[in-house]
């Protein structure tokens, strides 16, 4: 019910920039820019291109076959010191689908045995999340953040007696994602946690997964600006898109400094911030209006240097295919 009014001026866009597929040119380096269908390993190998990426961007192991690599997996864990938790998610996905926080070899290999899917196996960032949504126009010289999502993650809070079972199933929040956090937390079902211990519920920030988003632009400042920018212009035909970041300290976020980027997203990123429970419909709306806005602008500047965007009936058939 939400979305008809974006396809409306989605459609607007089309006629004024002359293609409905013109946004797909907003990121060339990136399969459709990013649409639906991109692999995270091929833009991964992107960021890689950026010398001042290189020292943010966490550990990973791409896994084409994730049931027949266990051993792979070992040998990465083993050669880059890695302790668990550790991340694992299919290489093509969105909203946090298949996405697991493994916590033992056990349940790395049941993972990795029930998926036939290419997969990711990466280090996992403790500390707080943001989503950092950043564009940059190819005839200007510098980007900008367009907004920063600040994620919460849900916890329960223990009385000493109750297990987390029954601390999700009395929290009026929790229980509406009740099944969710039972899979999510299936280990620790039946751990009582202290008086007043503060137990989390969900360790991925994904707002269908039950992440609370929050407008996270207080933190943005010069430094924080400048570093993004900085790691963006080294990917070479990357525009548009959102950093999904985690940092032990804001303070140090705020200078640009000590975070990690867990993944990149591209033309279909969202301004998630919209979510923040202060915002009203109207201001949602523009938002999402200036962000469409934006990818088109860029789209129809790349097109001009002679960039092609993605066939039309190619698109339908990535929605169509879309698992």
């Amino acid at each position: 019910m939400f979305y008809p009014p974006i396809l409306v001026y989605i459609a607007w866009l089309a006629i004024k920039f002359r293609g409905l597929n013109t946004f797909t040119c907003a990121n060339p380096a990136i399969f459709a820019s990013g649409f639906v269908g991109e692999s995270k390993e091929e833009i991964y190998q992107g960021l890689y291109q950026s010398q001042a990426a290189k020292s943010y961007i966490l550990k990973h192991l791409f896994l084409p076959k994730a049931a027949e690599n266990i051993e792979t997996a070992k040998l990465f864990i083993d050669e880059n010191n890695l302790v668990f938790p550790l991340a694992l998610k299919p290489d093509v996905g969105e909203r946090g689908a298949d996405v697991f926080i493994v916590k033992s070899w056990a349940e790395l290999e049941k993972r990795l045995s029930e998926t036939t899917q290419a997969v990711i196996l990466q280090e996992f960032a403790d500390g707080d999340e943001f989503g950092v949504f950043y564009y940059r126009y190819p005839n200007q010289a510098e980007g900008k953040i367009f907004t920063i999502t600040e994620k919460q993650f849900p916890s329960v809070i223990g009385d000493g007696i109750s297990t987390v079972e029954t601390l999700i199933l009395q929290d009026e929040r929790a229980v509406c994602l009740a099944e969710i956090y039972f899979e999510r937390n299936q280990e620790n079902l039946d751990f009582v946690p202290k008086k007043d211990e503060c137990f989390r519920i969900v360790d991925i920030g994904t707002h269908s997964r039950g992440a609370i988003f929050l407008d996270g632009l207080w933190i943005n400042t010069p430094d924080l600006e400048k570093k993004i920018d900085e790691i963006c212009q080294g990917y070479k035909g990357f525009y548009f898109g959102r950093f999904d970041i985690r940092t032990p300290s804001i303070e140090d976020f705020k200078l640009g400094k000590n975070f990690k980027i867990i993944e990149l997203n591209g033309v279909t990123s969202e301004a998630t911030s919209i979510y923040d429970r202060k915002n009203n419909l109207f201001s949602a709306y523009k938002t999402l209006f200036k962000q469409w806005k934006i990818a088109f602008e860029i789209g129809s500047q790349n097109r001009a240097k002679g960039f092609k965007p993605i066939k039309i009936v190619d698109l339908i058939k990535l929605l169509i295919n879309r698992e």
